[in-house]
C-alpha cells in the first residue's frame, strides 16, 4: 500500500506577512538536535515496525533549504523508499544553491518544489518576500544542473495591487522557466498574521473575490494553453508530473508525521505532533511521543471526507446515494459534469467547489435536494 511521510522543517529566515504556518525565525540554534531528533523518531517508528517503504516523502516548512543540505540528506536517508519513490524539497530561490541541490540530488530527492508567489517585484514586496525574479531563475538553472528531474513552482494570486496584466505576466515567466508542475493559490487572510492584523486595522485591503476568480480562470486559461492539464482545484501539471505524494493526501491514503506541528494518517485515524520546535526536540530526546493529539473519523465522516477530497480532483468522485437529484441540476447549471457514476468539476464548479460539496453532502444526508438554485459566488479554491 501507498505511504508517504512528511518531514516538516519549521525554519525560517525571514516570515511573510500572509503565513500562517508553524514556523520560526528564531531558532537557528536549534537546528541540529532539531534534525537529530526528526532521525531518531524515524529510528523509533521503524523498530515499531510502522516505517515501511515510502513511496512518496516531502519536506515541508517553513524553509527546509534554509538548513545544511548534508544534513537534510541524512534525515531522507533514515527512510526507506520504495523503487521510483518520489521525494520532494520546498525551496525558497533566496536559500538554494548548487551545493545544496547536489547534496539532495545524491540522497535521492527527484522532485523540487519553488516558492515563487510572483514574478513581479512590487507583488513580492507587498507580501513580504525577501527574494526577486532573478532569484527564480537562478534557482530554476540550478535545479536543472543538479539533474532533479521534477520541477514545481508555487504561485499566489489576488495580492492587493496585483493587476491581472501583472498576474497574467507571473503565469507566462513561470511557464517559460519550463517546469512540469505549477500550483497556484488564493491569497487568504488569515487573522494572526500581519496581514491579517492590517486588514482588520484597515491598513490594507481585502483580497476581492472576484478578482481572484478572474485570475483563476485566468491561470487556467494560460496554463492549458501551454500543455499543463488541471488535476486538483490548484494543481497544474504537463504528463507525468503530478505530485505524487499529494494525491496520497487527496486519496485519503496512510503518511506518517515527522517533526513538530506535522500531522499524519495511518488506517483512519489522524494525528499530529507537539507544535514547537522545543516541546518536539525534548519528547523524542526524553524516550516520549511526540504526538500531541488525534482522532479517529466514524466511517460516515471518513465517506464525507473522502467524497470532498476526490471531488477537488480532475477524476471526480462517485455521486453519493441520495444525490442524484441535485447532481443533475449542478450539470445543468454546469457547474459540474456526470460522467457515468462519477460527478466532475467544471471550471466554475471548481471556483465553487466548498459550496457544491456541501450541497451534495446535504442532499446525500437528507435523501432530498436542499437548494434547488445554482448561484455562482465566491472563489474557493
Amino acid at each position: 500500500m501507498p505511504l508517504g511521510v512528511y518531514v516538516h522543517i519549521p525554519f525560517c529566515s525571514h516570515r511573510c506577512d500572509y503565513c500562517d504556518f508553524a514556523t520560526w525565525t528564531d531558532r537557528a540554534h536549534l537546528v541540529d538536535r532539531y534534525l537529530d531528533a526528526c532521525l531518531l523518531h524515524l529510528r523509533r517508528l521503524d523498530a515499531a515496525g510502522l516505517l515501511a517503504p515510502a513511496t512518496s516523502v516531502f519536506f515541508g516548512g517553513g524553509t527546509p533549504s534554509l538548513v545544511d543540505g548534508e544534513r537534510l540528506a541524512g534525515v531522507l536517508t533514515a527512510i526507506p523508499l520504495t523503487p521510483g519513490a518520489e521525494v520532494t524539497v520546498e525551496c525558497n530561490p533566496d536559500s538554494i544553491d548548487a551545493a545544496k541541490l547536489a547534496c539532495y540530488a545524491d540522497a535521492g530527492v527527484n522532485r523540487v518544489s519553488i516558492g515563487v508567489q510572483s514574478m513581479d517585484p512590487s507583488v513580492l514586496r507587498a507580501l513580504n518576500r525577501t527574494h526577486d525574479p532573478d532569484n527564480v531563475v537562478r534557482a530554476v538553472d540550478a535545479t536543472r544542473r543538479a539533474g532533479i528531474g521534477h520541477l514545481n513552482l508555487d504561485l499566489i494570486y489576488g495580492t492587493p495591487g496585483e493587476s491581472r496584466k501583472s498576474w497574467a505576466a507571473t503565469v507566462r515567466g513561470a511557464v517559460a522557466l519550463e517546469p512540469d508542475h505549477v500550483s497556484a493559490y488564493a491569497l487568504t487572510v488569515e487573522p494572526a498574521t500581519p496581514l491579517g492584523r492590517a486588514v482588520a486595522h484597515g491598513t490594507s485591503r481585502r483580497p476581492d473575490d472576484d478578482d481572484q476568480a478572474d485570475k483563476y480562470v485566468l491561470a487556467d486559461e494560460l496554463l492549458g494553453a501551454h500543455g499543463f492539464e488541471w488535476y486538483e482545484i490548484s494543481n497544474w501539471s504537463r504528463a507525468g508530473g503530478e505530485c505524487m505524494h499529494n494525491r496520497l493526501y487527496w486519496s485519503g491514503g496512510d503518511y506518517l508525521a515527522i517533526g513538530c506541528a506535522a500531522h499524519g494518517a495511518l488506517g483512519g485515524r489522524r494525528f499530529w505532533n507537539v507544535r514547537s520546535p522545543e516541546r518536539y526536540i525534548a519528547a523524542v530526546e526524553e524516550g516520549g511521543d511526540p504526538e500531541a493529539g488525534s482522532e479517529q473519523l466514524a466511517p460516515a465522516e471518513r465517506a464525507d471526507e473522502h467524497f470532498a477530497l476526490a471531488l477537488r480532483t480532475r477524476d471526480g468522485a462517485r455521486v453519493p446515494a441520495g444525490a442524484e437529484r441535485i447532481a443533475r441540476q449542478l450539470a445543468d447549471g454546469e457547474m459540474v459534469e456526470l460522467r457515468d457514476e462519477r460527478i466532475v468539476l467544471t471550471r466554475a464548479g471548481r471556483l465553487m467547489a466548498s459550496d457544491v460539496t456541501n450541497r451534495l453532502l446535504l442532499a446525500a444526508e437528507r435523501r432530498e435536494d436542499p437548494r434547488p438554485e445554482v448561484a455562482l459566488g465566491t472563489i474557493e479554491c
